[in-house]
């Protein structure tokens, strides 16, 4: 059920926008704090970069050629189904999957792809959505993509120049009427404090961990795990977010690695979706436990009147 929507200091609602990449990122990070969220009655929007049409068939249950023949509209319809289990708003921003590339030497990234778009052409799309969205928060990955996918990197890429053009009215002036978001956030969902966490409480609770042999492989960076500013406590909606999951079939085995640590587990271990501030146009200091920490809220009185008025 939502609350009362979290308003500003105009004594509108909070709104964030998460850009993605692909159709499923939505549900994989950061989706149990957008869930958390909307129960506050924050508007959240997620752009996605692409249709994902390259991307491979990750569940043996949907592997099939009526499937594959139909990848890009089934993909489609998996984000219509999570998004309304997030309750969400979500935009295409209509660029085409680069696929993930493989073998060595690299094979080149197909004409046309998004990784290929030209910055400025790939950025003013998103532009466009920030400026009528108006999002006070907007969060996207870091440097590296979250994982070294050409589209995740440049959607990093198109996140953080869009962050700065959206504000300045001699860039894209088509795209409409000019906002300044208050704040940037890079995820940090998979980092090396996380699943040592995770492993541990498998292990105590006498359960085979899905991380070991990872682990086992994983060279530390302290440096990389202080990044983190800001640890949002959602573990009450992590059943939401597994829905979402869940919900995007095609990329997503429910026997598989993302659903072997129990609820209960993940609750009590790591109970926060991570997140960096990056930019901030509000004082706010770290660490934080909300995306929206040091946003000037309206005065009580003020806020009280407007509820009751609506």
């Amino acid at each position: 059920m939502t609350s009362a929507p979290r308003l500003d200091s105009r004594g509108e609602p909070l709104r964030l926008l998460h850009v993605h990449a692909h159709p499923d990122d939505e549900s994989s990070k950061g989706a149990a704090s957008t869930a958390m969220y909307v129960s506050q009655g924050v508007e959240v929007m997620v752009a996605t970069c692409t249709g994902g049409e390259r991307g491979d068939i990750l569940n043996p249950a949907m592997d099939r050629p009526d499937v594959l023949s139909n990848l890009t509209e089934i993909r489609r319809e998996e984000m219509e189904r999570a998004r309304d289990i997030l309750g969400i708003r979500q935009t295409w921003l209509g660029f085409v999957d680069s696929g993930l590339p493989e073998g060595d030497p690299l094979p080149p990234l197909p004409e046309g792809c998004f990784a290929l778009t030209d910055l400025q052409v790939a950025t003013e799309p998103l532009v466009k959505v920030i400026r009528e969205f108006r999002p006070h928060v907007v969060t996207t990955y870091d440097e590296r993509g979250g994982y070294p996918h050409p589209d995740h990197i440049m959607c990093h890429r198109i996140s953080v120049e869009a962050f700065d053009a959206a504000s300045d009215p001699e860039r894209f002036p088509e795209a409409g009427p000019v906002w300044q978001p208050l704040k940037l956030y890079y995820h940090f969902g998979f980092h090396h404090k996380k699943f040592v966490a995770l492993d541990k409480a498998m292990t105590e609770h006498g359960l085979e961990s899905p991380y070991a042999e990872r682990l086992a492989s994983w060279s530390a960076e302290p440096e990389w795990d202080a990044r983190v500013t800001t640890r949002v406590e959602c573990g009450d909606w992590f059943e939401v977010r597994d829905r979402a999951l869940i919900a995007h079939a095609t990329q997503i085995d429910p026997q598989g690695p993302f659903f072997a640590v129990p609820l209960e587990v993940a609750q009590q271990a790591w109970p926060t979706e991570d997140f960096q501030l990056v930019r901030s146009e509000v004082d706010s200091a770290a660490p934080e436990d909300d995306l929206f920490a040091g946003i000037p809220g309206p005065e009580v009185g003020e806020a009280d009147v407007r509820r009751g008025a609506a």
